[in-house]
């Protein structure tokens, strides 16, 4: 008997004895590596067939031919059902979506929906993309320990998992085993590195075709059901002022989302004139230093290192680092749908709402009509050019990313396997 007979028969016995559970499927791996550094002349290979909707499993050996060409084995188990009839599922019937040549299953889909979180795109966007970071993050370099941790950090904090035993009570609820944990950050800390790496790729040329989008602006806008008017901006502060008690306000950095939910508030520029003086009224007062100071009235108001504090009726507070605190009854400080908001924020220029880029300072914008109903109106307080700074780099990157993939997911090839 040749030396590839005797493989095939030892081949075939090999595979009578694989666990047949998608949880053993490392078991086998690792019985085939060893069993295939016996035979190293026909480079071995397993392929693994997991069966639609089941645990089970069904295992093909390849084998390289002396002669040339490949020798594939397989050996079903006895289980009384025929090969036929156990085989004849179509190949789709197990996956939710095809992406170019990324076949999603069912499973690894509920896998990604616990790690979405873009509130900007429906979970069918965020899947396909996903999707495309997959095929385009196929690479074999290895992932550094730090880059690991990293992203298991992220995700924990994402998820309010500060210790041990949060994390392993997610996983158990999750159904994940340690191993299916550590190949599931895997697999996010290689997307994370792929996009981190493009991102520094592309931020340079972007940046350079595209300046003006990134102006770091300090503006000031109200939006509401109904307009506010006003001829300067002196006149819009003091208006804003007197909405103090009953308007949300936000504020923001650049590259940081303003929002009037809870928790998405950044850094309070403060006004920066230096001239406005209350009045009895309670309208809004500025230091020499351009600070917003409070009013008679306890409405809106600004520290000296331009922090906003909260109102008398004690509505909103936000500290220094922007951080959005509860109102003194206790509730989140959101704004409820047909309210006032008001967001002083510096900002990218791509990222002001559409009626102030490009708007002179100074010069009050509105009432402008928005397309899902109310008004905007506002004015832009200073503008600064871009620089070539990390932080401005950094948001160049992130805008170029976006882009490149909205490309490939105009370019991509979809089929959703819904019967």
């Amino acid at each position: 008997m040749t030396d590839f007979a005797k493989a095939l028969q030892s081949g075939v016995t090999l595979l009578r004895t694989l666990p047949r559970r998608s949880a053993g499927v490392a078991d086998a791996h690792r019985a085939v590596g060893e069993w295939a550094a016996r035979h190293p002349g026909i480079r071995a290979q397993l392929v693994v067939d997991r069966r639609p909707g089941t645990p089970v499993v069904d295992y093909d050996l390849l084998l390289d031919h002396p002669d040339g060409g490949t020798v594939a084995l397989t050996a079903p188990p006895e289980d009384g059902v025929p090969w036929l009839i156990d085989h004849s599922t179509h190949w789709a019937a197990g996956y939710l979506v095809s992406v170019n040549d990324v076949d999603v299953t069912v499973p690894q889909a509920l896998t990604m929906l616990r790690s979405l979180s873009r509130r900007d795109a429906s979970p069918y966007q965020e899947i396909v993309d996903q999707c495309l970071l997959v095929e385009a993050a196929d690479d074999t370099e290895p992932l550094t320990a730090a880059d690991l941790q990293a992203t298991a950090d992220e995700f924990r904090r994402g998820r309010g998992l500060h210790d041990r035993e949060s994390t392993l009570a997610w996983m158990t609820e999750a159904g994940m085993s340690g191993e299916q944990f550590e190949a599931y950050i895997t697999e996010i800390a290689r997307r994370r590195r792929f996009r981190r790496d493009k991102e520094t790729e592309l931020a340079p040329g972007h940046l350079a075709a595209n300046p003006g989008d990134f102006a770091r602006v300090r503006a000031v806008w109200v939006t509401g059901g109904e307009a506010v008017t006003a001829a300067t901006t002196p006149d819009l502060l003091a208006a804003l002022a007197s909405l103090g008690e009953t308007a949300n306000v936000t504020s923001a950095s650049p590259g940081k989302t303003a929002a009037t939910s809870p928790g998405e508030t950044a850094d309070v520029p403060s006004a920066s004139s230096g001239d406005l003086t209350s009045t009895s009224s309670g309208d809004l007062t500025s230091t020499s230093s351009g600070d917003l100071t409070s009013t008679s009235s306890g409405d809106l108001t600004s520290t000296s290192s331009g922090d906003l504090t909260s109102t008398s009726s004690g509505d909103l507070t936000s500290t220094s680092s922007g951080d959005l605190t509860s109102t003194s009854s206790g509730e989140a400080a959101a704004t409820p749908l047909g309210e006032t908001a008001v967001t002083f924020a510096t900002r990218w220029e791509a990222e002001l709402p559409e009626a102030l880029r490009g708007a002179e300072p100074g010069r009050v914008v509105g009432p402008v009509k928005l397309p899902d109903g109310g008004f905007l109106t506002g004015a832009v307080l200073s503008r600064s050019p871009a620089t070539g700074d990390a932080e401005t780099l950094a948001a160049a990157g992130r805008a170029a990313f976006t882009g490149w993939l909205a490309e490939h997911r105009a370019a991509a090839t979809v089929e959703w396997h819904w019967s």
